[in-house]
């Protein structure tokens, strides 16, 4: 099948447990995994010191792989940002590799992007979506099934129903006077809200006019949410896109003092500072179910009624 090579460029694997599970998962459906030297090494709370984790960067690189695939996200990316070498990387692509991961990852492919022009897949990761105790759970059909067309070069297009409690999502197309929703975008971007935020101001934010943006993100009030996209919104980067597309926000923790001041209301606001359409439902995320999207490829967002569709060009 596929030469899948496994990486840790982020946070330290615990679960090693998941992380036999993984490995064993992808080779029993017959794919050739080589797993880096230090994909288990662990230093403080990353996968080694930054030097080793560069390292694995640079060996994944020269693998030769299909697809290279980190074991887990957590932090360390963003701190190494300045001393990858993104060319090799870039060079790998060009031949047929492709890399693949979600939140911590989003550094690095913003700034691979940035560097050298280069597309990535937000995707799985080794560890949380293939590595699950299936005695508790399955691995996700639709990951899965996403994942395999990634490999046999079949990823074109990602599709989902906006989310029935939104009665915003359902009328957009008729609020955009649109019917049905078409748009044509300069590129697909996004990923971890979170990570994307802490990129701004540094040399490695993407400056994509007339993309579609998406996010998602873990472990975030509604408030701090909303104080993220509104730092996007001084910015004036969301004004430039041609939509505004939300994936899962996991794990959203309320207060008592919040009152009612949820994600919808977020949601609310955000549609009322943008002139461009606002999608909710993307499925993506910190979450079982996952599409594979690729950054830094030209996309057409269709909506009609309650369906809403991302198309690429294969990546």
């Amino acid at each position: 099948m596929a030469h899948i090579y496994i990486y840790s460029p982020a946070g330290a694997v615990r679960d090693k447990a998941g992380f036999k599970r993984g490995i064993k998962r992808l080779t029993a459906q017959g794919h050739l995994v080589e797993i880096d030297k230090d994909a288990l090494t662990s230093h403080e709370r990353f996968a080694g010191d930054d030097a080793t984790r560069l390292q694995a960067i640079s060996r994944a690189a020269s693998s030769g792989a299909d697809l290279t695939l980190m074991t887990r996200g957590g932090y360390g990316l963003t701190r190494i940002l300045p001393q990858i070498n993104y060319k090799p990387i870039a060079k790998s692509i060009a031949s047929g590799t492709r890399w693949m991961g979600y939140s911590d990852f989003t550094a690095f492919q913003a700034a691979l992007f940035v560097k050298t022009g280069a597309a990535t897949i937000s995707g799985a990761s080794l560890v949380a979506d293939f590595g699950v105790d299936t005695s508790k759970s399955e691995v996700d059909d639709i990951t899965e099934a996403c994942f395999d067309d990634v490999l046999l070069g079949q990823n074109e297009g990602a599709g989902w129903m906006l989310p029935k409690r939104s009665l915003a999502d359902r009328a957009l197309c008729e609020q955009y006077a649109l019917k049905p929703l078409s748009i044509k975008a300069s590129s697909l971007w996004g990923g971890n809200l979170s990570v994307l935020t802490s990129l701004m101001g540094t040399p490695y934010m993407p400056q994509i006019k007339g993309g579609v943006l998406w996010f998602e993100d873990t472990a975030e009030s509604p408030f701090r949410i909303e104080r993220m996209l509104t730092t996007w919104l001084h910015s004036g980067i969301l004004a430039q896109q041609k939509a505004i597309v939300l994936g899962q926000f996991t794990e959203s923790k309320l207060y008592p003092h919040d009152r009612g001041f949820n994600m919808a209301s977020v949601v609310a606001r955000l549609r009322s500072q943008l002139k461009i359409p606002v999608l909710t439902g993307l499925p993506f995320g910190h979450v079982p179910t996952k599409v594979m999207l690729p950054f830094g490829t030209p996309v057409r967002l269709l909506c009609d009624g309650s369906d809403a569709m991302l198309l690429w060009d294969e990546l």
